[in-house]
């Protein structure tokens, strides 16, 4: 057995390095690391200095990126088992040439370059990322950070999962970003990186206060919950990390304007700007128990609710103005969840108990007497309008597994649009309805749990193609509601972190 992040006992003669990295064992003292390694192609000399006095790694080094399905980057490393962390003061030396040069604090299972990895990335610009590769030869991956140009940071392993914490000037760590699951294998490699982002110039960087230390293995009960709310791009599946809390928070809608989201936590809607920033309640009157069916009505002006704080405590929909006020009471039966709302305003889409089944319901705006669509035996959950109010998409689990559904906005000609093996929940049309975007859970996986690893998988409805737009650690709370930016170039979703007590 391994030392927990502690050094790997073997000599360093007995590593056996690919033809393709350059070992160095460099004169003088590495301080705690065990060796250090060009990774990739670097077409200038790197170099190591550590100073044992004021404890800090100078490294500079060239290498074209560490992106995409290869690295280029000089790296400083010990090797590692088991669970702990790893933290570090970072500074770039000179004014820089590419505003993309990156320090790296990084965790990879081989010297390859196209090895997995995760890494805390910051950049010269200031941008920080935690960036990671899930799969040898894969495309790499990233969450930006809120916070640009941290004063320390820290890349934490519990198991199989990563997490980066960033301190700023009050020197307080917070939680920053999460990866999805990762298995780095029983060793690993941890240690310090540079790249200059330009092949044929080397850049610096300073590493001080560096610490690395070992956590038992991670005993997940009672482990402490935190929400992140992100936003990806579309194209690029560059995420970005915009608020971070203990506790969860669940379901973000986007404001038709584009300038705030909605999410409920602990019964309540709460709204904060897209750019980041404080969070605000929405006084939503006596619906005090609001649960994660929620959203914004066509001309932006009202919010439709699923709240069980009335009554026999069963979900009711409730519209009221989405600048808060008393809710307006829309169904009769419960329990009653919204999903849908159609693009001239006049009907709501919801799933509804009635005697043990449930299926998807329309109803008017105004109230009255509920529609029901689907009759089929089995759960019919999450019924959304596409665009042109021509059709609902909904997902079903009628043929035995979770699929993706469609039907006319009446009920008829009910259609099967996903077959693969994963479970699909909640579809959700972009807003020129030529793309949905849903989560996907391992075939396994019965319902939509919370605390799973899940995907969120793009389909174009033109040709039928699903593309992973990312891997992450949710499940309910994630993307229950439509969540698309009005211009279609973003979604907003939540990713989770389980943290195991010290």
């Amino acid at each position: 057995m391994l030392p927990r992040f502690a050094l790997f006992l073997s000599s360093i003669s007995f590593l056996a390095f690919p033809h393709n990295v350059k070992a160095q064992s460099a004169p003088g003292n590495l301080g705690i690391f065990e060796s250090e390694s060009d990774i990739g192609v670097l077409a200038q000399p790197s170099k190591l200095v550590y100073d044992p006095a004021q404890q800090t790694y100078t490294i500079t080094a060239s290498g074209e990126n560490v992106w995409f399905d290869k690295d280029n980057f000089h790296f400083a490393w010990m090797k590692v088992s088991g669970d702990g962390y790893f933290e570090a003061d970072v500074k770039f030396l000179g004014k820089g040439v590419n505003p993309h040069r990156k320090a790296l604090l990084m965790a990879r299972p081989s010297l390859d370059p196209d090895s997995s990895y995760v890494d805390i990335a910051l950049h010269g610009n200031g941008m920080t990322a935690l960036q990671f590769r899930d799969g040898k030869g894969a495309m790499t991956n990233e969450v930006q950070a809120a916070l640009w140009s941290p004063k320390r940071a820290r890349i934490e392993k519990n198991g199989d999962y990563f997490t980066m914490w960033l301190a700023g000037d009050d020197g307080e760590f917070h939680l920053a970003a999460n990866s999805p699951r990762l298995a780095l294998g029983d060793s690993f490699y941890v240690g310090l990186g540079m790249c200059s982002h330009e092949k044929d110039l080397s850049e610096t960087a300073v590493f001080s206060n560096v610490k690395i230390s070992g956590s038992p293995a991670a005993n997940w009960t009672n482990a402490t919950l935190y929400s992140t709310l992100e936003v990806i791009t579309v194209n690029s599946a560059d995420r970005t990390a915009i608020y971070q809390t203990q506790g969860r928070i669940e379901a973000p809608n986007w404001s038709h304007d584009g300038s705030f989201l909605l999410f409920n936590r602990n019964g309540r809607i709460e709204r904060m700007p897209t750019a980041g920033g404080s969070t605000q309640v929405i006084d939503t009157g006596f619906a005090n128990r609001c649960n994660n069916d929620h959203g914004i009505s066509p001309d932006g002006k009202q919010l439709v609710i699923s709240d069980n704080s009335q009554g026999e405590h069963k979900s009711q929909i409730y519209i009221l103005p989405l600048t808060g006020g008393t809710p307006r009471a829309i169904t009769k039966n419960a329990p009653s969840y919204w999903h849908g709302w159609s693009p001239d305003g006049k009907t709501l889409a919801f799933v509804g108990e009635r005697d043990g089944d449930f299926d998807i319901y329309t109803i008017s705006t105004q109230g009255g007497e509920e529609k029901r669509l689907t009759t089929v035996k089995g759960l019919d959950d999450g019924p959304e309008y596409s665009p042109d109010g021509k059709y609902i998409y909904f997902n079903s689990v009628r043929t035995g597994q979770m699929q993706i559904w469609r039907m006319n906005a009446d009920g008829s000609d009910q259609t099967q649009i996903t077959h693969g093996e994963l479970n699909d929940w909640f579809p959700h049309l972009s807003p020129d309805g030529t793309q949905m975007v849903f989560l996907s859970y391992p075939k396994e996986v019965e319902g939509h749990p919370e605390n799973k690893d899940v995907q969120l998988r793009l389909m174009s409805l033109k040709d039928g193609k699903i593309t992973v737009l990312a891997r992450l650690f949710g499940g309910q709370g994630t993307i229950n509601v439509p969540s698309w930016s009005p211009d279609g170039l973003k979604l907003a979703f939540v990713s989770y972190a389980l943290i195991p007590k010290e």
